[in-house]
């Protein structure tokens, strides 16, 4: 119980260090966007959730809450949702076979209406392939890679690519299998690489608490980070 006590003060005073923003969540209805939007209201930011099925997802009951019905593909809805708000966060979900592109088109167009909204700092989630195995090479390139998230983790490298070239202040968070579970406080990141020691599972809670924190960190911008790792 004392740790749990310790861990949400800590939570708050890692939130209260940072300035309330004007948030949207893409992906808002899956794990890591309810944890995204839970979170981020909880510290007082004001949270746009957007997707497909945001009313009858059971978001927090919050008058900073705006939940917006839309399609990840379609432009116009894309930008009304995006303009005006300080920064985006994606938690984009999509198939695990090698023909959806639910992941790198949606990105394709959040980026393209964020350069229209004036918008310029993201958030992105990708797969672990798209860090380094070593000077070389990148995990996914390995032998060994797990066969179930090679369709997925081919997408990766064009979500990363995508940003590098926007022109905007974004960090790529590329974390290992999720678990369905809430913020602990217990991991390690790393830049690039993989974080060791390493029990390739994050909890969503904790990916989401790393994103957030993340926010207005200059020296995380415009690079690639391997998510939280459970580390106990």
């Amino acid at each position: 119980m004392a740790d749990r006590i310790v861990f949400w003060v800590g939570l708050f005073i890692v939130f209260a260090l940072i300035s309330y923003m004007k948030l949207i969540v893409f992906g808002a209805t899956g794990m890591v966007g309810r944890q995204l939007v839970q979170q981020a209201l909880f510290n007082g930011h004001t949270v746009r959730a957007f997707g497909r099925n945001v009313y009858t997802t059971d978001f927090p009951d919050d008058p900073n809450l705006q939940r917006i019905q839309g399609a990840l593909f379609d432009a116009t809805e894309v930008l009304n949702a995006i303009r005006g708000c300080d920064a985006v966060l994606t938690a984009i979900g999509g198939g695990t076979d090698s023909n959806d592109k639910t992941r790198t088109l949606g990105m394709k167009n959040i980026i393209a209406q964020m350069k229209k909204a004036g918008v310029s700092r993201i958030i992105g989630i990708g797969g672990m392939g798209v860090l380094n195995a070593d000077d070389k090479s990148l995990l996914i390139e390995q032998e060994d890679y797990p066969q179930e998230y090679l369709a997925v983790g081919l997408r990766t490298p064009q979500g990363r690519e995508m940003l590098k070239e926007s022109g905007l202040e974004w960090t790529f968070v590329c974390p290992p299998h999720i678990l369905d579970a809430g913020p602990t406080g217990s991991f390690i990141t790393a830049e690039d690489y993989v974080p060791l020691p390493n029990k390739y599972q994050v909890n969503a809670g904790d990916l989401a608490l790393f994103m957030l924190n993340e926010l207005n960190k200059k020296n995380s911008l415009n690079i690639v980070l391997a998510s939280p790792i459970k580390h106990s």
